[in-house]
């Protein structure tokens, strides 16, 4: 009797056991599913709240972009620019002030497309690191194996001559060989056999001495690697895939666009609308390249490798690997604060220069182009994840500071919403305005 009272006990025990146990486990699931509910609405107010704060800082930066270029305009520095500025995988602004023709008054804005100039010479950069990659053709290729016709000295130098040489300018050409052939409209396959009758100022690899002609060859040496115009494969490779659906390379398809920027020259009485001309779209890599703001914000992200998809970033990056130093302290470049060394890479210049309080050394990936009377400028800012271009339709002094200026004034409309986002926090918390160090 004794063992059938403790059986009994231990049983109901038991019992009482396992409905605690459960009654224990719906709390805890109901605790868990508040939990889950609560944490969902919190990123979800996070997210609204994010958006909220992004769309302050991209109208705070347009503010801020717009007073700035609207005083260049009624100084008369500037007539119309088209202006893009991405951070990561956001474009902050991709918009455009003043005119863009002086004789019908109509604005630019972030579509209206300008002549590039030498910012092709980036893209043809890329190209070439793009086809690198895929082992379609090396640095070290031989421009004489590629286009037979070529000659630069004697034969020794000429079969010296690599893609590198021609990307960087080292071929050891005199300064801008041939760019009035280039400027005449000849092809590049009546220039490259002239080549014969220069004389080399150096052995190649040894000088930077900027080029446009010999620039030019690299398209030609990468048409007869590929089998493609190199305007195809700029197409197929980058245009298509990033949308950049306004960006053209024929004087043809410039002409016929209803909303582009014409160049404008200077007169007696204020900027004078001039006319587009056909030069350099017979040397596409070197100068031949037409786009717009909201297009060059998304080459900007691409290069800052946020599209991997279209190009792997280690492949992005060959193009900016220093090949040559580029002498001297007089270009506008090497005048900016901070700056310590300018090269140049492969389409590219690439500029060190000191950051902040900390005195850290940060890069830059930068370019300028100029023709038919526009001027631009892109500056792509790797450490801090940020890209700036500004295309110009008159040639202005502004543009040898406009890049550095613009750096500034985002970095200080970033300052003012410091701890109220998110956005690229390194930028933020770095301070990082250029500076001269003290």
């Amino acid at each position: 009797m004794y063992r059938f009272k403790v059986f009994a006990a231990l049983a109901i025990l038991s019992l009482l056991l396992f409905f605690l146990m459960a009654s224990g486990n719906d709390t805890v699931s109901t605790d868990r599913s508040s939990i889950k509910t609560l944490d969902d609405s919190f990123h979800t107010s996070l997210k609204h709240n994010t958006k909220v704060i992004e769309k302050e800082l991209q109208m705070a930066l347009q503010k801020a972009v717009g007073s700035y270029f609207n005083k260049a305009i009624a100084s008369g520095e500037v007539v119309g620019a088209g202006v893009s500025i991405v951070n990561g995988k956001q474009v902050l602004l991709a918009d455009g002030f003043g005119i863009r023709n002086g004789l019908t008054g109509k604005k630019v804005d972030g579509q209206t497309v300008f002549r590039l100039g030498s910012l092709s010479k980036g893209f043809t950069g890329i190209l070439a690191s793009d086809l690198k990659g895929e082992g379609k053709l090396t640095w070290e290729d031989r421009v004489s194996d590629c286009i037979p016709e070529f000659e630069l000295g004697d034969r020794e130098n000429t079969e010296n001559i690599t893609l590198a040489h021609l990307l960087s300018h080292t071929s050891g050409a005199p300064y801008h060989s041939y760019t009035n052939l280039v400027e005449a409209g000849l092809s590049l396959e009546q220039i490259a056999s002239r080549f014969g009758e220069v004389t080399p100022i150096s052995r190649p690899g040894e000088m930077y001495s900027y080029q446009n002609a010999l620039f030019a060859l690299s398209g030609e040496m990468m048409e007869r690697v590929t089998g493609q115009e190199i305007t195809k494969s700029l197409e197929e490779r980058f245009f298509k895939p990033l949308e950049m659906c306004s960006t053209t390379m024929d004087f043809d398809a410039l002409r016929k666009m209803e909303n582009k920027a014409k160049p404008h020259v200077r007169s007696r009485h204020g900027w004078k609308s001039g006319r587009l001309t056909d030069s350099y779209f017979n040397a596409v890599a070197a100068g031949g390249i037409n786009s717009n703001a909201e297009d060059m914000a998304k080459w900007m992200q691409l290069l800052l490798g946020h599209n991997p998809d279209v190009m792997a970033h280690e492949d992005v990056q060959e193009a900016f690997t220093p090949f040559i130093e580029i002498p001297g302290r007089q270009k506008y470049y090497q005048k900016w604060p901070g700056h310590t060394a300018s090269y140049y890479g492969f389409g590219w210049r690439i500029h060190t220069y000191i950051s902040g309080n900390l005195g850290a050394k940060n890069t830059i990936w930068h370019h300028g182009g100029s023709v038919n009377h526009f001027r631009n400028e892109i500056a792509v800012f790797p450490e801090e994840d940020l890209g700036i271009c500004v295309l110009l339709n008159n040639q202005s002094k502004i543009a040898r500071h406009v890049i550095i200026d613009l750096y500034g004034i985002v970095q200080e409309v970033f300052r003012a919403h410091k701890g109220e986002t998110s956005l690229n926090q390194s930028v933020v918390s770095s301070q990082s305005s250029l500076s001269t160090g003290t």
